[in-house]
C-alpha cells in the first residue's frame, strides 16, 4: 500500500545529521577513475557485498514514490515521498547541486542508521549531475568517480568520504545515477558512520543493480 507523503525533516541539515533525520551529501576534490564493476575495489575500500533478496520494489506504479525509475528493496527498508520539495522555504534541505530530493527510505527499520535518498536532476548526462550533486556538498574528500551499470542502464558511480563537523570523523558515502528520458536519477546512501554505511551497502547494492527506467 503507499505510504503517505510527509513534510521533509526541518531539524535536519547537512552534516549533522544523520541522528536528526536528513541527511544530504555529497562533495569534494574530483577524481576520476573508470573501472568496470569485476576490477578489485581500490585499496581502503570495502569489498562488494553480496545482494539481500528483494522484498518489494520502489518507484513502479502503486508504489511510495513516483519516480522516473524502479528498483528494488531490501526487507525492512521503508520508503516515503518527500512533500513539497520545490517549496523554496525548505530549498536549503530539498536541493543539492542540481537535484531535488523526491524519496527516502529509512534503514532504521531493518536495525541500521541510515537512508537511501533518490533526487532528480533536470534530463542531461548522469555524470554532469552527479558532479554537480557532489560539488555542491561541503567537507567532502577522496572523491571518485566510474562508469557502471545500474541494472541494464549505462550509470556513474562516486564515492568519497564526508568530514563530520560534530565527531571531527569523516565517513564514507556513495551514490549511482542514471539518465532517463524524463530526468536524471540520482540515489545515494550516507549513514551515521563508516561502520553503518557498509552494513547497508548490500540494500544500495540490490537498488543499483535492480534499477529500471519507468
Amino acid at each position: 500500500m503507499p505510504q503517505r507523503a510527509r513534510p521533509i525533516r526541518t531539524a535536519a541539515v547537512p552534516a549533522a545529521l544523520v541522528a536528526a533525520g536528513l541527511l544530504l551529501t555529497a562533495c569534494g576534490a574530483l577524481g576520476t577513475t573508470p573501472e568496470p564493476d569485476d576490477v578489485p575495489a581500490r585499496a581502503g575500500a570495502p569489498e562488494k557485498p553480496a545482494v539481500p533478496a528483494a522484498a518489494g520494489t520502489l518507484g513502479g506504479k502503486g508504489s511510495a514514490c513516483a519516480l522516473p525509475v524502479s528498483f528494488a528493496l531490501a526487507e525492512g527498508w521503508k520508503p516515503e515521498a518527500i512533500e513539497n520539495p520545490e517549496d523554496p522555504e525548505f530549498a536549503a534541505l530539498t536541493r543539492q547541486g542540481p537535484a531535488t530530493v523526491r524519496c527516502e527510505v529509512d534503514a532504521k527499520p531493518s536495525g541500521n542508521i541510515g537512508y537511501l535518498r533518490v533526487w532528480t536532476a533536470p534530463k542531461g548526462p548522469a555524470r554532469t549531475a552527479l558532479e554537480g550533486f557532489v560539488k555542491a556538498e561541503k567537507g567532502s574528500s577522496a572523491v571518485s568517480y566510474r562508469e557502471t551499470r545500474a541494472g541494464a542502464l549505462p550509470a556513474t558511480e562516486v564515492t568519497y568520504t564526508v568530514r563530520d563537523p560534530l565527531t571531527e570523523e569523516s565517513k564514507e558515502e556513495r551514490a549511482f545515477a542514471v539518465s532517463t528520458p524524463e530526468a536524471t536519477v540520482i540515489v545515494h546512501l550516507g549513514g551515521l558512520d563508516t561502520d553503518e554505511h557498509r552494513a547497508m551497502l548490500p540494500a544500495y547494492e540490490l537498488a543499483r543493480t535492480t534499477a529500471k527506467a519507468l
